[in-house]
């Protein structure tokens, strides 16, 4: 097999291999029960993702006497939180974009909070009694292409102008293979803030600590309606929920409510898990437990589970139109899966005979500046966290306690973060936005495929994947 075969091994489709693994491990547990009746609580928490569980735990460590709801529409974790990579990081990977976007002294706040968010991840879990894959032994970006070489620089030369050189260290050639051994691979950067876990495990392991905390959880119970008022209503199909303060964790489906919808659109990614392949991995020389990714605009991002699986991502599905998140092709588009098996046999090649268990994809929401953002909806007590943009394990966690900061009127580190309080830039306005957004996403696929296989890029594809940067826009450029 190589990197040019024209269809997926495995077409994409739900559940993502990690949530089904999860729900083997907990051996047909019932779901928590769906809500039926009305209830009042100081606190509704719609989404039973990470933002949601998160926040909900982080409102009961606070204030343990709070009464806290959690609606989820399907199970915990069938989302966002159990289809992602398991990458968990915080911004030092990403702080040169995040300083061009709001600035030194903001960019290393939010660089900073992720090492917070990073070392309550560790502690939770690494408790006694959970089992969520944690290992911790840093991050590598690398170059697959002499295109890509200069970004290395960029690195290490905004780690060293801000003051923290230990955060990025580059990589020859030769100490990258040291890691891991292909012939795709040039140099690297070596970030020391990095794990990789079971992403839906986690979420699992999230699920039954809120219940454990007192938080009233109900799944297979989506939200019909919400009435911002005091107090609000969150509607259901068969009952509501009276409470004085609403938080919105619903990730994607965000990117369609109207004060959001300026400044968050919706692509997707996809993913795929091969089977168990220990045996290559060793004679690949990847020993170690480094998440890798490639310095593509689209990237493709990887790591290794415990059991000698390689998960292989492209960032590189396809843009939704008005925000809506529900499109099939967000799931199910087959040349994304493809793009991820390329991408595997490519970077990869000492797997190309190993086959692929599963792929699957889901909508992500992208902020105009691929930064999270949490707020207060004006004149209400209603509150929300979304734009993670691919990157939520590790800022999930930080959303969590901007958000109890936000519902608890705490003036604190959390509330005060540029997260909370940053003006928020805005996208293109439809219909503009979804089809500049496609043209732009097929010229930077053209040119970074040309760049891979060392042609020269389209001069079409080349000035329309320009544009975004031309514009001053900081999502879209390479």
């Amino acid at each position: 097999m190589t990197a040019f075969l024209t269809q997926p091994s495995v077409a994409p489709a739900d559940p993502s291999w990690w949530f089904a693994d999860a729900m083997k491990q907990e051996a047909g547990q019932p779901p928590s029960p769906s809500l039926s009746g009305e209830i009042a609580v100081d606190v509704a928490i719609v989404g039973g993702g990470y933002t949601g569980l998160w926040t909900a735990l982080a409102l009961k460590a606070r204030k343990p006497g709070l009464s806290v709801a959690l609606i989820e529409a399907g199970l915990c974790g069938a989302g966002a939180s159990g289809k992602n990579g398991g990458k968990a990081h915080g911004y030092w990977s990403a702080l040169t974009g995040v300083a061009n976007s709001i600035g030194d002294d903001a960019a290393l706040a939010v660089a900073r909070a992720g090492t917070v968010a990073q070392d309550g991840l560790r502690a939770f879990a690494t408790a006694p009694g959970r089992d969520v894959w944690w290992r911790e032994a840093g991050n590598i970006r690398i170059s697959a292409a002499p295109a890509q070489d200069a970004k290395i620089a960029s690195y290490v030369d905004t780690a060293r102008r801000l003051g923290v050189p230990e955060t990025a260290r580059e990589l020859t050639p030769e100490q990258v293979a040291s890691y891991c051994r292909s012939p795709a691979f040039r140099g690297g950067v070596f970030l020391q803030e990095g794990a990789n876990l079971h992403p839906a495990r986690l979420a699992r392991a999230l699920r039954k600590a809120a219940i454990e905390a007192g938080v009233m959880l109900f799944e297979n119970t989506p939200m019909t309606g919400l009435d911002k008022a005091s107090p609000n209503r969150v509607h259901t199909p068969k009952g509501q929920i009276i409470a004085r303060d609403v938080v919105l964790a619903t990730n994607a489906a965000l990117a369609a409510e109207r004060r959001i919808k300026p400044h968050v659109t919706v692509f997707s990614s996809f993913a795929l898990m091969t089977e168990p392949a220990p045996e290559k991995l060793v004679a690949m020389g990847w020993l170690r437990d480094e998440g890798i990714s490639d310095m593509r605009m689209f990237v493709h991002y990887f790591r290794k589970t415990i059991d000698g699986r390689v998960l292989m991502g492209s960032g590189s599905g396809p843009i939704s139109y008005g925000g809506g998140a529900t499109a099939a092709r967000l799931c199910e588009d087959t040349a994304s899966a493809l793009r991820a098996e390329r991408g595997l046999r490519r970077l990869l090649p000492g797997l190309n005979d190993v086959a692929v268990a599963k792929a699957w994809g889901g909508p992500i929401d992208i902020s105009a500046d691929r930064l999270p953002f949490f707020k207060t909806m004006p004149g209400t007590r209603v509150h929300y966290g979304c734009g993670f943009s691919g990157h939520g394990v590790n800022p999930t966690y930080i959303g969590g306690q901007c958000l109890a900061s936000l519902v608890l009127d705490q003036n604190d580190m959390w509330s005060n973060l540029p997260l909370c309080t940053r003006a928020l830039p805005s996208l293109p306005p439809e219909p503009f936005r979804y089809y500049g957004g496609r043209a732009i996403r097929r010229a930077v696929l053209a040119c970074e495929d040309a760049e891979e296989r060392g042609r020269t890029a389209p001069l079409l594809a080349t000035a329309v994947a320009a544009l975004p940067r031309l514009f001053g826009l900081r999502i879209g450029t390479r």
